[in-house]
């Protein structure tokens, strides 16, 4: 087991090194657990994903080449993560300044930038959904369109939005697939602070929610939103910090929660937002460096994370994307630090699930596995 000094040392040094900045950090749980004795746990910390390294699996070989020469193991790292969404143990992040959305999937030792397709064009991915297929929609805040692409990261289509788009920021799918909702952030000077809903398929305009202002339905600077099972949207009313909830049958609000404030339960600088298969509510907020959890009556639960200066697990300066698996895991981006942590509940094991840790591959298994999944892409 390591020490928490040495865990806080390997942190430090990683971005300093060329090379190792990327190595996926892990560490015993009981140090990481959330909330803090004396309350019950709900949560452990249980790994940080930095870049390639994080997943991907080096052969001795290639460990006996770098000593003889002298070099470092090549990698990719984040640059300012912003948009999470993950499938079934497959993570996709968005990376704005780097125009690239990648993907790590720990259980296959697999990291993959999506830009390198020749097909595809980037230039500021923000918000990222996830089907329930696994297909993979990007929102281009600059090209402002989507991307689609397939689970295993191979562009399938580009869908030209029809509306006048000027600050798209987060997208979320209806249950059934068919809409994709994109909120407009809007600008200072403008009116345009609404929530648009689009054609799946052909990019048509097919609604629009709200208007300016901090009345019903009414949003300033709409930042994160998503969608749950019984068709209710969720979205983070960061100008006028609130979550407000929407029956998107009945175009009807359902009802809001959050005031501007340094407490508990209040917001400051509020960024994304999630809803898990219970009815849980997550919002990240970059003033407070946490997530906080809610209940659907918009009751505070618990919040994971704090604000603070060092690369540490559950540290966090500017954090931005959130999203929750079908475990139950949560994984939050943030963009001062360059990585993503997760967290899992107390009531599933660290190899459990989806993202649950494996045993060490062998560089046998390793060759075998890849050679299986370059024939299939």
């Amino acid at each position: 087991m390591k020490s928490l000094p040495s865990l806080i040392l390997a942190l430090l040094m990683g971005p300093t090194l060329v090379g190792c900045a990327s190595q996926m950090v892990t560490q015993d749980v009981e140090e990481f657990v959330y909330p803090k004795a004396p309350d019950a746990p709900r949560f452990y910390w249980q790994k940080m994903l930095l870049g390639s390294q994080s997943v991907e699996h080096e052969t001795e070989e290639s460990r006996i080449q770098r000593f003889i020469t002298g070099t470092t193991a090549e990698s990719r790292g984040l640059s300012k993560p912003f948009g999470i969404a993950v499938h079934r143990g497959r993570i996709f992040v968005s990376d704005p300044p780097a125009r690239d959305v990648l993907m790590f999937d720990p259980h296959q030792y697999r990291f993959k930038s999506l830009s390198a397709d020749p097909n595809v064009t980037l230039m500021k991915p923000f918000g990222l959904e996830v089907a329930d297929d696994g297909t993979l929609y990007v929102l281009d805040q600059t090209l402002k369109d989507i991307k689609v692409f397939n689970r295993e990261g191979n562009w399938l289509r580009t869908l030209s939005l029809d509306a006048p788009l000027e600050m798209p920021t987060d997208l979320a799918l209806s249950p059934d697939g068919r809409s994709v909702f994109v909120s407009e952030t809007g600008k200072v000077d403008n009116q345009n602070h609404v929530i648009y809903r689009f054609d799946a398929t052909s990019g048509e305009l097919l609604d629009t929610l709200g208007s300016r202002g901090k009345g019903e339905m009414e949003f300033n600077f709409p930042k994160g939103i998503d969608i749950d099972e019984d068709n209710k949207l969720y979205v983070v009313d960061s100008g006028n910090f609130r979550v407000q909830v929407i029956d998107l049958e009945a175009r009807t609000l359902v009802h809001t929660f959050g005031q501007v404030g340094r407490t508990f339960g209040s917001f400051s600088r509020p960024k994304d937002i999630a809803v898990d298969g219970e009815g849980r509510i997550y919002v990240t907020d970059a003033a407070f460096g946490n997530v906080q959890i809610f209940n659907q009556q918009g009751q505070l639960l618990m919040f994971i994370g704090e604000r603070g200066g060092e690369l540490r697990p559950g540290v966090f300066m500017l954090n931005s994307g959130i999203d929750v698996d079908e475990d139950g895991r949560i994984l939050m981006a943030d963009q001062f630090f360059r990585k993503v942590d997760i967290f899992r509940p107390v009531a599933v094991a660290e190899d459990q699930g989806f993202l649950g840790e494996r045993l060490p591959i062998s560089d046998d298994e390793y060759r075998a596995l890849k050679q299986k999944l370059d024939s299939d892409d």
